[in-house]
C-alpha cells in the first residue's frame, strides 16, 4: 500500500525551495531606478554653449540665459565658429568650476573636436529673479584671433623741422 505524502514538503510554486528554475522566475520585487540629482548649471550652460559655438544651434537658443555685454562676444564668437572642426562634432571633455561666492561660478570646458583639445571658459552669475546667466565667455584666443585691419597711412605731417615745444629740464 502506497504512504500518503505529507502535504507540507513543497513550497506553494510547486519547487523544491533549493532549486531555481529559470522556467519559473521567483517572486521579485520591482525594481526602482533611483532618482538622479538634477544637473549643475554649470554643465547644462556648457552643453548650450558648445552648442552653439559650433554651429549645431543658433544664437538665440542660449539668448535668454547671457547677459550684457556678454551677449556681444557671444555673438562675435558664433559666427566665427572656434569649436567646428572639419565635420567632427565636439564633445565636452571635462568641465571645472571654481566659485568665488555663492551667486557665481567660473566655469573652465575641455572640449573634443577631431584630434585637437578647445578650451572655454565663462562666468555664471545668479540675477535678482534667481536665475543662472551667463555675464562672461571666453574661447581660446588662437582659434578666435580677429583679422587685424589694414593699417592706414598716418595723416599728413610737415616734413620740416621739429616745431613741438622742448620738453622741460628736470632740475
Amino acid at each position: 500500500m502506497p504512504r500518503p505524502r505529507p502535504a507540507a514538503t513543497r513550497p506553494p510554486a510547486g519547487r523544491p525551495p533549493h532549486r531555481r528554475d529559470s522556467r519559473r522566475p521567483a517572486e521579485r520585487r520591482p525594481t526602482t531606478i533611483p532618482a538622479q540629482p538634477p544637473p549643475h548649471p554649470t554643465e547644462l550652460f556648457a552643453e548650450r554653449l558648445v552648442l552653439v559655438l559650433s554651429g549645431q544651434r543658433p544664437m538665440h537658443w542660449v539668448a535668454r540665459h547671457v547677459a550684457h555685454t556678454a551677449f556681444d562676444e557671444l555673438a562675435r564668437l558664433a559666427e566665427l565658429r572656434p569649436l567646428c572642426a572639419g565635420g567632427h562634432r565636439p564633445a565636452i571633455h571635462r568641465i571645472g568650476h571654481y566659485q568665488p561666492h555663492p551667486e557665481a561660478y567660473e566655469v573652465f570646458v575641455r572640449i573634443a573636436a577631431g584630434p585637437r583639445l578647445h578650451a572655454l571658459a565663462f562666468r555664471l552669475a545668479r540675477g535678482a529673479d534667481r536665475r543662472w546667466r551667463c555675464t562672461a565667455v571666453e574661447t581660446d584666443p588662437a582659434r578666435t584671433a580677429r583679422v587685424p585691419e589694414p593699417r592706414r597711412p598716418a595723416p599728413d605731417t610737415p616734413k620740416g623741422p621739429d616745431t613741438s615745444p622742448a620738453p622741460p629740464e628736470m632740475t
